[in-house]
């Protein structure tokens, strides 16, 4: 039998997102390019700082050993050439902070910066050679030490650091010409120009090799992330079970998202809790890949890899979850919040009419943003806990392997009371949905997760309109209490009748045009794509 291999390179191929060198492809993921160039302007701070320094120095430097000397303060030209590279070093800090940058052109404009510097050095050393004895001898410079650190620090194509560190390390013949042309210093013969810095190109050859190795580190996590049909590029985010991970299919050029669990996230006692996370892992997929709601994440692909990392390949969404748009945005309007509701009951009344519960409701695992041309477009994510309605009992789902069913701010009294559970649970949940939409607020909090279970099966709920801000219709708030009835009897039957509530209520109709409105006025790209992290990564995290 074939055996799929699970490997991730970066999307395909655009000169931003690839390094390469001549003659030979040197492909580096491009988050590992963004984080190299965040170096580099770490790098280009910390060379401000010792031009700075230096200089300063050097100057104390000099009244402490001259004594009597009332030059110390005086500025020289090397005090100029180091103001030079102070200068063009904040410069390089700060186009690595823009956002938006192309992390390959950072890394290129690395290598002129590294030149700069090389001239830099060389002018500021050979310039101050004539004023002290210097003997012409072979010796390893500050520019070699500069060359062999960019190596092993910013990842480059190997042919690129030979021909950038050819050019760096001759900034110290040049500068001696430039020295003995202006009067500066007197060194004798011109061949003595190679004489003292043949070592700076001997270690122009170990940087190259540095280079290889760092880029073949590239190249591995390149192969270590494919993926079946799936090249995997930019991290998008990392949770303590995982990352998830933007991606491509190879042929269809298909976006899609990558949830990977690690094997040793879930490692523990006789393996239990490993076991436990491949049959959850197996129901979401088996569940997700059944369900054909619009409104339920769509999954492509799933799988165990050689290394037992377990991924799941859907559809990537653009937007944003529940949880993320309240903490942002704050309450969310009556007749906005309508609208969510009655396409997530949707997605529930599917899996309930199959009999299975989702047993997780919560806003961050609800995400709302655009499919289409269609805008606050609804897709229920995390079927993790999904089980069949007439389970009657959650230890199976792995409480003494530290895992805990559900989230205690969402949770029904009956589900936390053990007992058997329906579609009703859900709906409960997702009434604490609505109360936090429409008030920016839990139901109930306490300090611990066992009190909060504790007031969700003892107290009664505050109304909504007496927690928030904005005006809550009587009509509204009734039905998200009545969803958070203590006995499942008490609430709304199934989640097409609480769909059919809704579209009931007398209440402003939430509309494409306000939707399209809302999202040019509030759509972050640099943040919002960001689907399924925190649903998917934490979801099989231990909970209070």
């Amino acid at each position: 039998m074939h055996k799929r291999r699970l490997i991730v390179p970066p999307p395909p191929s655009t000169p931003a997102d690839l390094a390469t060198s001549r003659g030979d492809r040197c492909v580096i993921p491009p988050d590992l390019l963004r984080d190299a160039s965040r170096r580099l302007g770490i790098m280009a701070l910390v060379g401000a700082a010792l031009w700075v320094s230096g200089t300063v120095l050097g100057h104390i430097v000099d009244r402490a050993i001259i004594s009597g000397n009332s030059d110390w303060l005086t500025l020289t030209a090397t005090d100029a050439i180091a103001a030079a590279g102070g200068i063009v070093s904040l410069a390089l800090f700060a186009y690595t902070r823009r956002t938006r940058r192309e992390p390959a052109f950072v890394l290129d404009l690395g290598l002129v910066y590294l030149v700069l510097t090389a001239l830099d050095l060389g002018l500021l050393f050979h310039f101050t050679a004539g004023a002290r004895p210097v003997d012409v001898l072979p010796e390893i410079s500050w520019i070699g030490a500069v060359v062999l650190m960019y190596a092993a620090i910013v990842p480059t194509a190997p042919a690129k650091m030979l021909v950038t560190g050819v050019i760096a390390v001759s900034m110290n013949p040049v500068s001696m010409l430039i020295a003995k042309a202006t009067g500066n210093w007197e060194f004798g013969s011109a061949s003595n120009v190679l004489l003292m810095h043949y070592p700076d190109y001997l270690l122009v050859g170990v940087a190259a090799v540095i280079s290889h190795v760092v880029t073949r580190l590239g190249q591995q996590v390149t192969k270590a992330r494919e993926m079946g049909s799936y090249q995997v590029g930019e991290l998008l985010g990392r949770g303590g079970m995982g990352e998830v991970y933007k991606a491509t299919h190879r042929m269809l050029a298909r976006p899609a998202a990558i949830k990977l669990i690690r094997s040793e996230a879930f490692a523990g006692p006789n393996g239990e809790v490993a076991k436990l996370a491949v049959r959850r892992f197996r129901r979401e997929a088996e569940v997700a890949a059944n369900l054909r709601s619009p409104h339920t994440v769509e999954l492509y692909d799933f799988g165990v890899t050689e290394d037992q990392t377990l991924y799941f390949v859907m559809e990537l969404l653009d937007g944003l979850d529940l949880e993320s748009l309240v903490q942002r945005h704050g309450p969310v309007g009556p007749s906005r919040v309508i609208h969510i509701l009655k396409q997530v009951c949707e997605s529930l009344e599917e899996a309930h009419v199959a009999g299975m519960v989702h047993r997780d409701i919560k806003p961050a695992n609800i995400h709302v943003g655009r499919l289409g041309l269609e805008q606050d477009f609804v897709k229920v994510l995390d079927f993790g806990l999904v089980k069949p309605a007439s389970a009657t009992s959650v230890s199976s789902l792995g409480t003494e392997a530290g895992l805990t069913p559900g989230t205690p701010s969402y949770m029904a009294p009956e589900m936390a009371l053990g007992e058997a559970v329906d579609g009703r649970a859900d709906i409960y949940a997702l009434g604490c949905v609505a109360y936090y939409l429409l008030t920016g607020q839990l139901v109930f909090e306490a300090e611990y997760g066992f009190q909060v279970i504790a007031k969700h099966m003892m107290d009664e709920p505050e109304p909504p309109s007496q927690r928030s801000g904005i005006h809550i219709p009587l009509a509204l708030e009734q039905l998200v209490l009545d969803c958070l009835a203590k006995k499942p009897a008490d609430r709304p039957r199934s989640a097409a009748e609480l769909g059919r509530s809704l579209a009931a209520l007398d209440v402003a109709t939430w509309s494409q045009e306000q939707a399209m409105q809302w999202w040019d006025a509030n759509r972050d790209p640099a943040i919002d794509s960001n689907p399924l992290v925190q649903s998917g990564l934490e979801a099989l995290s231990p909970r209070a």
